[in-house]
């Protein structure tokens, strides 16, 4: 496979925005628990949301490596605005395989913005395998679902959404449904320890019809949508999250340790060796973990014979290593990264979500200990 097709013109305007919007707003909404309005509404008129959108409806025509870059410098800047950004880069990737055009061309527009709706209370972190059913009602279907975490539940225009088959074989089905379809409704709101602006919520649907031209794919081909499309996705760009949320504590803590001083002894921070060690620590991890994304890339690009492999390994590696830079970021900075104003803490709280988010780290390993023992993976 050749390179895939790379334009940076758009990185300029990303620093205007994380610059101009972002960095501004991230205190206030981890303290507040606000959706990131203003910042997507600026990433839409910039054509960012649209970054993955077909030059033919009007977007960027890139691809996941773009992804990854954006993802990485959002998450800098506010976890929460870059795990909804994900989001909705994820489905739009499904929308662009499989969506309506008039939606394709509101997304490369920035004006509609999307999400995954898979994790189910009944299947937990087992993803690909929703208990939620979907019935034919009057030449219409019925979904019936109650989906465990929602990101941008109630702000995002659609969900591209999982259920069980209509009548073919295979795990699932997915469907575009839109935000504003009777019978879904959310019953708790999101107050969580981090990504507090994310408004990742529960959503149940009760009878929700939506039309049969609604389906993404064919009855039954879910499965093959998420492995091919949305875990390649998913995992690169939770994992650049995880690097993006490294990079901002490890810079922070950096600048932190040489700035203040020990004024008895005329000397800062970071004149101890063993404050040093543990930002160098800091700094081989952050970078580990963005030569493995930047690897996965490659092998993606390149069909190689371990591109599943890197894959699955992208988020494990990189969800670990945060919970470790943050930590040892905390440690560096003492009682100041306590204080909100430092920022540490924010990151500290905001890198414990990839672990959890499915499919979680412990299911990953099992994933990857199967792949390397020669076992098949959903055996």
């Amino acid at each position: 496979m050749s390179p895939v097709k790379q334009d940076l013109s758009y990185q300029e305007t990303l620093d205007r925005i994380m610059v101009g919007v972002v960095r501004d707003s991230a205190a206030e909404i981890d303290e507040t628990g606000a959706f990131p309005r203003r910042a997507m509404d600026a990433l839409g008129k910039s054509g960012l949301l649209g970054l993955i959108s077909a030059e033919e409806v009007g977007g960027m025509g890139l691809g996941l490596r773009a992804v990854v870059q954006v993802i990485e410098r959002v998450a800098q800047e506010c976890g929460s605005t870059a795990m909804v950004l994900s989001m909705h880069y994820a489905g739009t990737a499904v929308i662009e395989a499989y969506g309506p055009k008039s939606v394709r061309e509101a997304i490369a527009a920035g004006k509609h913005l999307t999400t995954l709706a898979f994790s189910e209370s009944g299947s937990r972190s087992h993803f690909w395998a929703p208990v939620s059913s979907a019935a034919s009602h009057n030449g219409s279907v019925h979904l019936d679902a109650r989906k465990g975490w929602v990101t941008s539940a109630g702000e995002a225009d659609s969900y591209v959404w999982s259920s069980r088959p209509i009548q073919a074989e295979g795990p699932s089905t997915l469907w575009l449904v839109p935000a504003n379809a009777g019978g879904l409704s959310i019953p708790v709101r999101f107050n969580g320890l981090g990504l507090r602006g994310n408004a990742s919520c529960p959503i149940t649907a009760q009878e929700v019809a939506v039309e049969r031209a609604a389906i993404l794919g064919e009855d039954g081909g879910g499965f093959d949508i998420m492995m091919s499309i949305v875990l390649p996705y998913f995992q690169l760009m939770n994992a650049s999250f995880s690097v993006g949320t490294m990079e901002a504590a490890t810079t922070k803590a950096a600048q932190h340790v040489s700035a203040t001083k020990f004024q008895h002894l005329s000397q800062s921070l970071s004149d101890l060796p063993t404050i040093r060690a543990y930002v160098a620590r800091m700094r081989i991890k952050t970078d580990m973990a963005r030569a493995l994304v930047l690897d996965t890339l490659d092998a993606i690009e390149t069909n190689r014979p371990d591109t599943m492999l890197r894959v699955l390994e992208t988020k494990a590696a990189a969800g670990e290593a945060s919970t470790e830079v943050t930590d040892l970021a905390m440690r560096v900075c003492g009682g100041a990264a306590f204080r909100k104003e430092v920022g540490i803490e924010r990151h500290f709280r905001d890198a414990r979500a990839a672990t959890v988010m499915a499919p979680t780290t412990d299911v990953l390993y099992d994933f990857i200990g199967k792949a390397v023992c020669g076992m098949p993976l959903f055996g």
